[in-house]
């Protein structure tokens, strides 16, 4: 009993001591930041330092809150949703219907399915009626939004879309069946397979680098290369470029000829150019004087006149401006392959894609460079 309160004595008394250092050399530190503090040069950087962990140490919250959690590589397939905000697909559409100079508001999807019937044969494979689908939905929502800040054209001002090439071609399920036929209405091979294509790619859009596509053209077929936008209707779009556009052998308009003499040729180009001096025409001063990328001819000359392949195109009616010319005997005959502006998806290249085996998306951004098919989660 005697050693335990010996101990104990002990004890405290080491503690006290141990306390009386600490206290003593807390003192000496605190006496020593006094002195310290009173250096002005402290002062200052004591006072930078608070200054900059007040600034720096909010930044790592800041970053986490407006930094997009999503992983780029998230999307790119339309069966997942994209890491960012998606135009919002409306549920009806107002028509331009050109015939009657009425509008006509329909269900969306059903004006997609319309567009679809009266821009691609039905009896393409399915890969290619999707890839149709998503292409005509994408274009019909870009006019849509350019509606919406008062873009509507001059030809159709009451509605974002008509139903002629201007915009699409688009027929409704009367239309379809007094040109086509009920048996085309009822078949598995003519309306049900629209329809099927449409209803598979419901809600799928392109979109490049977070936007939504707003050119998302199409034609009948290239002649084995697609062309440059700029090319074609001078303003660049990035996902709009010269791609190879193999496989073409079942389009039409192959190696057509358009045989005209050249006075009744030198006849049409003036009465379409009525502004441009020509001076005297004759065989010997028509020529080709350039080539897109695409192989398109880009300019020519016709007398004295430089004119565009384009303008030649539409003065003389010719399917693509992917032609040559040889002139013999006073005639000259235009060898054209390929029909429409070569722009975009050509879709006869989608139909021997597909036949190929190559799915709706990989048809798509085959066409529409660095764009990627998406999936609206509305």
């Amino acid at each position: 009993m005697y050693r335990r309160k010996r101990h104990r004595r002990t004890y405290r008394k080491n503690t006290r001591r141990t306390l009386r250092k600490t206290n003593t050399l807390l003192r000496e530190i605190l006496l020593f930041l006094q002195s310290l503090l009173r250096q002005p040069f402290v002062k200052t950087v004591l006072l930078i330092f608070v200054i900059l962990t007040i600034l720096l140490v909010p930044v790592p919250w800041l970053i986490t809150k407006i930094t997009p959690s999503a992983d780029p590589g998230h999307f790119g397939k339309s069966s997942q949703t994209a890491p960012f905000a998606l135009a919002e697909i409306p549920k009806k559409v107002t028509v331009w219907r050109t015939a009657s100079h009425k509008t006509e508001t329909v269900d969306f999807e059903d004006y997609v399915k319309g567009v679809v019937s009266s821009e691609m044969p039905s009896s393409f494979p399915l890969e290619a009626l999707k890839a149709q689908s998503v292409a005509a939905r994408t274009y019909s929502l870009g006019k849509i939004q350019k509606s919406q800040t008062g873009g509507n054209p001059k030809s159709h001002p009451k509605a974002p879309v008509c139903d002629s090439t201007h915009c699409q071609v688009y027929q409704n399920p009367s239309d379809l069946k007094s040109i086509k036929g009920t048996s085309w209405m009822e078949g598995k091979d003519g309306w049900k397979k629209i329809c099927k294509a449409a209803d598979t790619t419901r809600g799928q859009l392109l979109y490049y680098q977070g936007e939504l596509v707003q050119q998302a053209l199409f034609h009948s077929s290239s002649g084995g290369k697609t062309e440059n936008c700029q090319d074609v209707f001078a303003a660049s779009v990035p996902y709009l470029v010269s791609v190879d556009s193999p496989y073409e052998d079942e389009a039409t308009h192959q190696n057509e000829q358009h045989t005209f003499t050249v006075e009744n040729f030198a006849k049409k180009i003036r009465a379409y150019c009525p502004k441009i001096a020509f001076g005297d025409i004759k065989s010997s001063n028509i020529k080709i004087i350039s080539r897109s990328t695409g192989g398109h001819v880009e300019k020519m000359q016709i007398g004295n006149g430089l004119i565009e392949g384009r303008t030649v195109r539409e003065a003389l009616e010719l399917p693509s401006t992917n032609f040559t010319i040889k002139i013999s005997a006073g005639k000259i005959t235009f060898t054209s392959s390929g029909s429409g502006h070569g722009v975009g998806m050509s879709q006869y290249g989608a139909n021997a894609m597909a036949k190929e085996g190559h799915t709706c998306e990989e048809i798509l951004e085959h066409y529409f460079t660095g764009a990627q098919v998406v999936q609206w989660a509305g």
